[in-house]
């Protein structure tokens, strides 16, 4: 029984789908690849993020709140594929502590974002400031339009 295909999202649910999952170790070379595409498709669709474009950038504007700059990756991937990835771990707990409820995701998150023509792929900066991580990316300056060529008439 898959419960990423029901409409259910808690925390236990997650506990029950990662323990039932852990009990299917022989399946994994058939399911493997669904199984990474499912977990991917999972994490992209947890991390919300703003997208601005101002006259000489686009910022992407995504909420990380309680990571570190080792827990966050900014890649771009061919074709101009902007990717935002890291991982939350969970807090570990202390002797004689447990949750009541733990409500906080935790696990990989990741977005990708298809930048446009105009971005400069040599010119990204990403800053994490108070939990909110600011990826700049600039543009290119536009092209100069080209002047018509002029063709001399020569008389034979």
């Amino acid at each position: 029984m898959d419960l990423r295909m029901t409409a259910f999202d808690s925390p236990l649910f997650s506990v029950l789908q990662h323990l039932h999952d852990a009990g299917d170790d022989s399946d994994k070379s058939v399911s493997g690849p669904y199984r990474t595409y499912a977990r991917d498709a999972k994490a992209m669709a947890a991390t919300a993020a703003d997208v601005k474009e101002s006259p000489n950038s686009y910022a992407f504007v995504v909420d990380m709140p309680g990571l570190k700059s080792g827990d966050i990756k900014v890649q771009v991937e061919d074709n101009n594929v902007l990717v935002i990835s890291g991982e939350r771990k969970r807090e570990e707990e202390k002797e004689g502590a447990k949750y009541v409820r733990m409500e906080r995701r935790v696990g990989k998150f990741m977005r990708k974002f298809a930048l446009p023509e105009n971005a400069n792929t040599d010119k990204i900066s990403a800053v994490c400031q108070d939990g909110v991580l600011t990826v700049t990316v600039e543009k290119l300056p536009p092209p100069e339009p080209k002047k018509p060529k002029t063709i001399e008439v020569r008389i034979a």
